[in-house]
């Protein structure tokens, strides 16, 4: 497991974490320096993959944690957490 500030965060998603909720985290995240963890259980996938993300399958209700290590962790886990709570702009 990587070191470094995580937050927690939960699936809002009706559709829980899809390609596109996916495809727009992993976007966002490559956009950091620091490296981005997102963990579920015992599962830790790189942030910044969308094929990654998606092996998580994780579904609304999951709860998932976010972990960065780098310069730029903080500001990068407060986007990410902001799109997990706007529901990655979805209405449901």
């Amino acid at each position: 497991m990587s070191e470094g500030p995580s937050r927690q965060v939960v699936v809002a998603n009706q559709l829980g974490l899809h390609a596109r909720p996916a495809g727009v985290l992993a976007r966002e995240a490559q956009s950091f320096e620091a490296e981005i963890f997102l963990i579920a259980g015992d599962q830790e996938v790189d942030a910044k993959s969308i094929l990654d993300i998606l092996t998580l399958a994780a579904g609304q209700g999951s709860p998932l944690e976010l972990r960065a290590v780098g310069a730029d962790a903080e500001t990068a886990l407060n986007t990410l957490e902001a799109l997990f709570k706007s529901k990655f702009g979805e209405k449901k």
